[in-house]
């Protein structure tokens, strides 16, 4: 038992994907999920998310940090440099803990070997819910009940799911139900190319951190049943989950890496850390609209039930 988890110290974590510079959104990610747990007096993870080997790039991962330590969102474990006791924090080089994980669902007989292409190759993105759902089929399920032997030729890896709901609590949505057979059907942990996919990293890693608590967008809500299904059978501690609402353009349309003019390339150019910081307090809640504000101030301020209910913040190209 780690010393957090005996001393009941929350443990929070921001989990980038280095496939361009940090936008707005992601910003706002980040302070919330800091305020989180710092307010608590908690530690804060840094996990650089690199399973896209195609996009993700070093140099995106420099930047990141480079922004967070300008807004003064230090970290306390993780990053680039592997500070603590639970890295890599890189998924690119945590392969290992991901091979044990599946060979542990392989023993359950609860995997199968599937060929079907489309979802294989999303599988390695967050499945933003606002970039449409992809149900399986099932069409390569084999037709009698687990234990499924798994072939070790060819094909991406599902995990099958019963058709039974998955409940959990979200800190700012309430009480969920999620039944995994119609919400995303059997789904991927590993590629037919080899390459991990994001349900299956994303729960061994943040249970190997420690994580007690994962503050992250509303258009993760639906996935966390998925989560939440391997945290159980893998017999991992579940973190509590509290999804914000999103950081959307001025057409009510999530904020990606191609917004370049509220990326942190542009608003460092023409905004101070305070007018940021102060920015997105202000339209979340914390304080009053247009006022500039410290770190420090949002720390007596900050209150994790600010925004319930709500799914979208609307910013436009000038803050």
């Amino acid at each position: 038992m780690d010393f957090e988890e005996k001393n009941n110290i929350p443990v929070g974590r921001f989990a980038p994907s280095p496939t361009g510079r940090m936008h707005l959104g992601n910003v706002y990610a980040a302070l919330m999920s800091w305020l989180s747990v710092k307010s608590r007096g908690g530690r804060w993870v840094l996990r650089i998310e690199d399973l896209d080997t195609c996009r993700s790039k070093l140099e995106y991962a420099k930047l990141l940090e480079d922004d967070l330590i300008w807004l003064g969102l230090d970290w306390d474990e993780g990053g680039l440099e592997n500070i603590g006791i639970h890295g890599p924090y890189m998924q690119s080089k945590r392969g290992e803990f991901y091979e044990e994980a599946l060979a542990k669902l392989e023993a359950l007989g609860l995997l199968y070997r599937c060929r079907c292409r489309r979802a294989d190759i999303l599988a390695t993105q967050a499945p933003h819910q606002s970039d449409g759902r992809v149900v399986y089929s099932g069409r390569c399920r084999p037709l009698d009940r687990p234990p499924f032997p798994l072939m070790r030729e060819g094909g991406a890896v599902r995990l099958y799911v019963p058709g039974e709901d998955i409940r959990f609590k979200d800190r700012y949505f309430g009480m969920q139900r999620v039944n995994l057979a119609t919400h995303c059907g059997d789904f991927i942990l590993r590629r037919a190319d080899g390459a991990w996919a994001y349900q299956l990293a994303v729960v061994v890693d943040d249970a190997a951190m420690g994580i007690t608590e994962v503050v992250r967008g509303c258009d993760l809500l639906l996935s966390a049943a998925q989560q939440i299904y391997l945290y159980r059978l893998l017999g991992l501690r579940e973190p509590e989950f509290a999804h914000i609402p999103l950081i959307c353009n001025a057409r009510g349309i999530r904020l990606s890496k191609r917004d370049s003019s509220l990326s942190m390339d542009q608003l460092r150019k023409a905004y101070s850390p305070s007018q940021i910081l102060g920015y997105l307090a202000g339209e979340c809640g914390l304080c009053g609209k247009g006022a500039e504000t410290s770190l420090e101030d949002l720390l007596e301020l900050y209150s994790s039930f600010a925004m319930v209910g709500r799914e979208k913040i609307m910013v436009d190209s000038v803050l």
